[in-house]
């Protein structure tokens, strides 16, 4: 794993943060409430946001990206725990968490299915799940682009892949989707779901 693409990370997001991003994180992250569990938390991005939360707990497997989130730890209003840890493999009891948090990440993750059930595992019942992702479009044209781009994408940024369909993995998990939001002509969502297993 490299380490330039956490060094770059922040900037080169941030004009997607500035007209966008950032009020999307915002309106989603607030929903979010008692204890929280973020899955990769990577640079904190979301950590200012956290307002109706009592703790949150977030896990995030790259070292430099957990590093570079400590100075928004450090000034968020809620107290917030950060684990080195990955998706599929959660340290955390069942039934622990209110309200589960995920941005801009399942598509890094090496297998979505199990962060799912692991996610489901440890939420109790009726938990908010809120995420935001890009994902596959389902226009002929663009989405045989992000296919084509996906295996060199992936190699430059950190396991990325442009063409994860993460809603209709979703929809194959115990959760049960609740609101979708669509945002940049499909590419982005945002994803409310329950878990109501």
């Amino acid at each position: 794993m490299g380490k330039w693409f956490p060094s770059i990370y922040d900037m080169a997001m941030r004009p997607l943060e500035k007209t966008k991003f950032n009020k999307i994180r915002k309106t989603l992250v607030n929903q979010a409430i008692g204890r929280v569990l973020e899955i990769g938390s990577g640079t904190g991005m979301n950590f200012p946001h956290y307002k109706n939360a009592t703790q949150v707990d977030a896990i995030e497997p790259n070292p430099l990206m957990k590093e570079r989130a400590l100075k928004r730890m450090e000034r968020s209003r809620i107290p917030i725990q950060t684990y080195l840890v990955e998706a599929e493999k959660l340290p955390f009891a069942d039934n622990t968490f209110d309200s589960v948090v995920a941005t801009l990440v399942f598509c890094t993750i090496p297998e979505p299915m199990k962060a799912l059930q692991e996610i489901q595992r440890v939420s109790k019942p009726n938990a908010k799940i809120l995420l935001f992702e890009h994902v596959r479009v389902d226009k002929a044209l663009l989405g045989k682009t992000q296919d084509v781009l996906t295996p060199l994408w992936k190699k430059a940024c950190d396991g990325c892949h442009l063409n994860r369909d993460t809603l209709e993995l979703i929809k194959q998990s115990n959760l049960s989707v609740m609101e979708v939001d669509s945002y940049f002509n499909g590419i982005f969502l945002t994803i409310k779901c329950l878990n109501e297993t």
